[in-house]
């Protein structure tokens, strides 16, 4: 029924239990369910073996090491034996009711969007997958979980050969998974918000394994990835999908959910792409957020050139 894919941080300390949990629910979802863990990542190799995923060890890097998410889809696409695809972040745990969700989106529409909100929780153990771990967890979310906001989305549910290429985006940087949203929605398919009828789960975690230990979104990275795309009017949001999933089923979006005047920012964006006359339509719309945001993008090109410049005499 269905291929996951994802590429792992290395599994030492926390990160070690969180993915090794995110994984346990994985395959615990049952029959129909193919597991691929990409990267080469240390201990990447030994959790496919431990839990009977297939390991895709390939995957192109950025001139700073950090894997692409081009690289990644990829070889999910070309490997994967099922016609649907879900790329999950390695610390997010999928419980039972996303197959009963995908199967209805399925039955619906033959191109689509599937996406959702997650829970945050904070788990510091390996959980114990015995016939009662799932009501077990609800209740911890129940009790101490907190609902992610609409701007940030962990898996992305699709069928196949939908998001075959994507753009050289750096992976666990911001910006790539606003970029899914558009690309959905500039592809005139249901982008469905399945929060009311998935629930998954965010394990917290720290940055440690990232540069300086800071949060993804302030890194040079996520800034590289939004540029890559045309800048901030690629950035959609949870509030930009079109239509539901919840309990009763599918149904479509009131055309101005997400406020009248978003609504039509975020059609003219998906009707016209980033073309140049979207910037300006951009410029007109949030003219000083974007007089700021390419000022900074100026100014931090003008830095790497002078960098580089003082680096390389023969360049001046």
């Amino acid at each position: 029924m269905i291929t996951i894919f994802s590429a792992p941080k290395p599994f030492l300390g926390h990160i070690d239990t969180i993915q090794r949990n995110a994984l346990a629910s994985w395959t615990a979802l049952g029959q129909g369910v193919e597991v691929l863990l990409i990267g080469d990542e240390a201990g990447v190799a030994e959790a496919a073996a431990e839990f009977g995923a297939r390991h895709l060890p390939q995957v192109s890097r950025n001139e700073h090491g950090t894997p692409l998410l081009s690289s990644i889809f990829s070889l999910a696409h070309e490997a994967a034996q099922h016609p649907c695809l879900c790329y999950v972040n390695a610390d997010v745990m999928l419980l039972g009711d996303l197959l009963p969700g995908v199967s209805r989106t399925m039955e619906r529409f033959r191109r689509f969007l599937l996406i959702g909100r997650r829970w945050d929780v904070d788990l510091r153990e390996r959980l114990r997958f015995d016939p009662g771990w799932e009501a077990r967890l609800r209740r911890q979310i129940e009790a101490g979980g907190r609902l992610h906001p609409p701007t940030g989305s962990d898996y992305f549910v699709f069928p196949r050969p939908m998001f075959r290429r994507l753009p050289a985006f750096a992976l666990g940087r911001a910006g790539w998974d606003n970029w899914m949203i558009f690309a959905g929605r500039r592809a005139h398919v249901p982008v469905i918000d399945a929060t009311e009828a998935v629930t998954v789960v965010h394990q917290l975690h720290d940055y440690a394994h990232l540069p300086g230990g800071q949060p993804h979104f302030r890194l040079p990275e996520s800034r590289r990835n939004v540029e890559m795309v045309g800048g901030r009017a690629a950035v959609f949001t949870m509030k930009d999908t079109t239509w539901r999933l919840g309990p009763a089923g599918l149904e479509r979006k009131p055309w101005n959910a997400a406020g009248t005047g978003r609504a039509l920012e975020a059609q003219i964006y998906a009707r016209l792409g980033l073309a140049p006359m979207v910037r300006l339509a951009r410029l007109a719309l949030h003219p000083v957020e974007t007089f700021r945001y390419y000022r900074a993008a100026v100014r931090r090109r003008l830095g790497r050139w002078l960098g580089e410049s003082r680096s390389n005499p023969a360049r001046r």
